[in-house]
């Protein structure tokens, strides 16, 4: 049991301080719209908590034992080991923040194929986005996010220290990204993936939701032609064709038929859409 309240712990803490600073802002931008807002998203919001604690806390002792496997299978390479002694620790943190960036936006590319999008659909039935729908993720979900998420961060034998320090800018911009917020941050929306160019990732309309797959950096869209300026988008509609469900019906989701002969989400080169 005791494993059991150690990830009790950690994610009680996580929730008090994203929701203590979300939670905040939301107030902050909405005002008098806050309860409305919120009695909106209430259902929501009570299912990606459930699936919150489900991840974090009874599943997380076993989906540690595939991330050790994966961690054995791999090691901290130490063939780097000098490399990474002879550089700057802000160097080393940089180089694990663009990297672990990076495959998250691969991983998170691949999850919207046809033999991914049934687990990965979960994540995209929010109609009504708030900071905790980050976390809202079909279990099977999260185990492919901790099997892939770490590996070539492993393989170059990044410290762990590292890792760790570029994890909590990415895990803060993963809730951030996630606020029902306007923001395009002007200018810097070329550079950084805000609110709005997130939401419209999570767009009601299939052909757009195949953009702005990156958590941090638009880098990687633009390099690989699916950055969409979400400027014209603000405010989009979102959610998935089958709808938004209870706890029950999202754990059930995977093993549907129709999920299972979906088509793949069509991404168009369009020059006008995408930028």
């Amino acid at each position: 049991m005791e494993i059991f309240e150690e990830h009790f712990r950690y994610t009680v803490s996580l929730l008090f301080l994203a929701g203590l600073f979300f939670g905040s802002l939301a107030l902050i931008m909405k005002r008098g719209a806050i309860f409305a807002a919120m009695n909106r998203g209430r259902k929501e919001f009570t299912t990606n908590l459930a699936l919150t604690f489900i991840n974090l806390v009874i599943l997380a002792p076993f989906l540690a034992l595939p991330s050790g496997a994966v961690r054995d299978f791999i090691g901290m390479s130490e063939n780097f080991a000098g490399f990474w002694d002879s550089i700057p620790g802000w160097l080393t943190v940089v180089i694990a923040f663009l990297v672990f960036d990076f495959v998250i936006y691969w991983r998170h590319r691949f999850e919207h194929s046809p033999l991914l999008w049934r687990i990965h659909a979960t994540h995209h039935a929010d109609t009504a986005l708030s900071w905790l729908s980050v976390q809202r993720k079909h279990p099977f979900s999260k185990l492919l996010s901790v099997c892939v998420d770490l590996s070539l961060l492993l393989l170059m034998g990044i410290p762990e220290w590292a890792i760790g320090t570029a994890g909590l800018g990415i895990t803060f911009w993963g809730f951030l990204v996630h606020c029902d917020v306007n923001w395009t941050f002007g200018p810097l929306r070329h550079w950084l993936i805000s609110p709005a160019a997130h939401r419209l990732h999570h767009i009601r309309d299939e052909r757009l939701m195949g953009t702005n797959f990156g958590n941090t950096l638009t880098a990687w869209d633009r390099m690989f032609g699916t950055f969409c300026d979400p400027t014209p988008y603000v405010g989009c509609e979102t959610g998935i064709e089958e709808g938004t469900r209870g706890i029950a019906g999202e754990l059930a989701r995977p093993f549907e038929k129709r999920y299972w002969r979906r088509k793949p989400v069509a991404v168009e080169d369009d020059s006008e859409a995408v930028a």
